[in-house]
């Protein structure tokens, strides 16, 4: 009989199941840490155990025993805060965000590191002595062989065996593909990260020093060849380079045959990268990875600057690219009722497509560290996105990730703030007792200092105007007022920090106010009591309680089961989770008889996408409420956005009546 801690063949490792099954609790344990770490460093307040574990799904216990491992994490200094108001994020929290990703010593962390040294070894790896060198059984290997088959699926790359020898059978570029998966898949957010890419590409790579200069001189040479250049992929393209290096080191570099695209800019792009890889890393590529990493910036990185002219964009388009954009914006325009469709828009949103169905193609996506604050702040905007997304599917031949949605939205934001009128402004009114210039120049530094958020209307120099004719949306007045309210503002006649702060803050009250106004009219005509359901069940899903609340809504006559199905569509197109509290599923379409709102609550919470929900408000619009999708999609999204409005409407709205109650308050204030 063999020992407890013996592999297949008999050969002792000490504390070998012990280690084993610690490996798998530590794997889940470390997500949940990162998963609280990135809790709460969106919240500035504090946040009971109680709340944190709904939030991920656990124990109060177990969160204590999480922020005592991520406080763990760093060496000076304290990552996360406890006190009788439960936890909050330290100052060194950012710190043990950067320490996270994937535990040395977890079976995932091997995983990585057992693909890394096959991709290293071109005649392939021996299981005994590879067990050997990781301190595990043989066994242990060929399990973590079987994960290595699964995660080959969908590419073009096999894992083939010759007695004890394993090898991969592929060819480079899948080989690097492959690689920079790895690194996207232990980078959290997308954020670009120098010491979780060095670890993902193992310690032998680029030295984390290079990075910083080469990124600089990348940047400032693209700039002044007259590109925008995209920040956020440009990560992407250093992880790239620190790919290409690492193969061409190991004599792996790609032969010419590598399709390229053509013309003046690529070869200028390529001439900036050859001369930065030479100066930065004293590695000369050669045509197949220079092609590579050429059409790479100008698929992730590069646009045409603001200057240039129409033409000049269109010139690079595929007549076919801008056909299908130009249909998908106008169909969005039209069904959001948002002022999009734009000759610019369209053509730089076509060319971005056009880069992205080139990403898509080669399933190499480009990550977006905004994508989570774009869908919870935003939620509108994202939708127009996933919409735009939708349509481009038969186009792009595949279902976008959140990350491309996201760049999408970012486009949409972007035309969209350029097209707000001035009417979204507050008015105000000063009151300023004359005295030579005195109401003058306080008028000259409000505008200077608040012409972003207010427009002012009109000024009054009596020492007692009448109050009650004032109508604009603020009064900001340097003598006491006779009556009070959100709208009127004290300020001194000499305008200072503390005035600014106390109009910025009114206005905010005051466009709050009227959002949530307009929030509660609509809300009350869509709610009722046979579309309620407190006590989802968690371990049905997001299709389950889909289902379940559409059901609801069909008994009503307000959906049919089409809709239902097209929700659970929508679902898979992107999550509906649009806080870390709410989800509001919805399918594409307007086609509800009236519009209604079936409202769940969960208590504990339930998975949903990648997060968790306590909220499950499904929406089904009608055609002739069109222009109130936004009020209530945005405004909803914004009232479940506050932990403690959320706590509140959780643990008080057990019956509809309640939830109402609670729901209503909650908007009042």
């Amino acid at each position: 009989m063999k020992p407890l801690n013996a592999d297949n063949q008999g050969n002792f490792r000490p504390g070998g199941n012990r280690v084993r099954t610690a490996w798998k609790t530590g794997a889940v344990s470390r997500a949940r840490q990162d998963r609280l770490v990135t809790l709460l460093s969106r919240e500035d307040d504090w946040i009971t155990a109680a709340e944190l574990a709904d939030l991920i799904g656990v124990t109060p216990r177990s969160i204590r025993s999480y922020v005592t491992a991520v406080n763990a994490r760093v060496r000076v200094g304290t990552a996360i805060e406890s006190g009788p108001l439960g936890y909050r994020g330290g100052p060194e929290l950012p710190t043990a965000a950067r320490a996270g990703g994937i535990e040395e010593g977890t079976p995932r962390e091997r995983l990585h590191r057992l693909i890394r040294d096959i991709l290293a070894a071109p005649d392939g790896l021996d299981v005994y002595e590879t067990a050997d060198a990781y301190f595990v059984s043989a066994a242990t290997i060929e399990s973590d062989l079987s994960r290595v088959r699964s995660l080959l699926t969908g590419t073009r790359l096999t894992l083939e065996r010759s007695g004890p020898r394993a090898r991969l059978r592929g060819s480079e570029m899948d080989q690097r593909r492959l690689l920079s998966r790895l690194a996207h898949d232990e980078t959290d957010d997308g954020a670009f990260d120098l010491v979780t890419l060095r670890r993902a590409l193992g310690r032998s790579t680029v030295g984390a020093g290079v990075f910083g200069p080469l990124k600089r001189d990348l940047v400032a040479e693209l700039s002044g060849l007259g590109y925008y250049v995209n920040e956020f992929g440009i990560g992407d393209v250093l992880m790239h380079i620190a790919i290409a290096a690492d193969r061409v080191t190991r004599d792996r570099g790609l032969d010419e045959a590598v399709s390229a695209p053509v013309g003046d800019a690529a070869a200028r792009i390529s001439d900036v990268v050859d001369r930065l890889s030479r100066r930065h890393l004293d590695i000369g590529f050669g045509a197949g990875d220079l092609a590579h990493l050429a059409a790479l910036v100008q698929s992730r990185v590069v646009a045409p600057g603001a200057t240039a002219p129409i033409a000049t964009i269109r010139k690079g388009l595929d007549p076919a690219v801008e056909t299908a954009v130009r249909e998908a914006v106008s169909l969005a325009a039209s069904e959001f009722l948002v002022d999009i469709d734009h000759e610019d828009f369209v053509l730089r949103l076509a060319l971005h497509v056009q880069n992205l169905r080139q990403r898509a193609a080669e399933q190499a996506w480009s990550r977006n560290p905004l994508t989570r604050s774009l869908k919870t702040t935003y939620p509108m905007i994202f939708e127009v996105a996933v919409f735009i997304a939708d349509r481009l599917r038969g186009l792009l031949g595949i279902a976008l990730l959140d990350d491309e949605i996201a760049y999408i939205a970012m486009h949409v934001g972007g035309r969209l703030e350029r097209s707000r009128s001035d009417g979204g402004l507050l008015t105000a009114t000063i009151v300023c007792p004359g005295y030579y210039e005195l109401h003058e120049l306080l008028h000259s530094s409000i505008s200077r200092s608040l012409g972003q958020a207010i427009d002012v209307v009109g000024v009054d120099t009596h020492v007692d105007p009448d109050w009650a004719a004032i109508d604009t949306d603020l009064v900001l007045t340097t003598i006491d007022a006779p009556v009070g309210g959100d709208r009127i503002v004290r300020i001194q006649p000499f305008l200072t920090e503390a005035d600014i702060e106390r109009v910025q803050a009114a206005a905010g009250r005051v466009r709050r106010a009227r959002r949530l106004a307009r929030l509660r009219a609509e809300l009350e005509r869509y709610f009722s009591p046979d579309a309620f359901v407190f006590g989802l069940d968690p371990d049905a899903g997001s299709d389950g309680a889909i289902a379940r609340l559409g059901a609801l809504l069909v008994a009503q006559g307000v959906i049919d089961d089409d809709y239902v199905t097209r929700a659970l569509e929508r679902e898979k197109l992107s999550s509906t989770a649009f806080t870390d509290a709410l989800a509001v599923p919805h399918a594409i379409g307007m086609t509800a008889t009236r519009t209604a709102i079936a409202v769940g609550i969960a208590d504990p919470s339930m998975p949903w996408g990648d997060g968790r929900v306590q909220v499950v408000a499904m929406v089904a619009f009608s055609e002739s409420d069109r222009a109130a999708f936004q009020t209530v999609f945005e405004q909803l999204v914004e009232v479940f956005s506050e932990r403690d409005s959320v706590q509140r409407i959780v643990r008080r709205g057990t019956t509809f009546g309640a939830f109402l109650d609670e729901l209503v308050a909650v908007v009042d204030g």
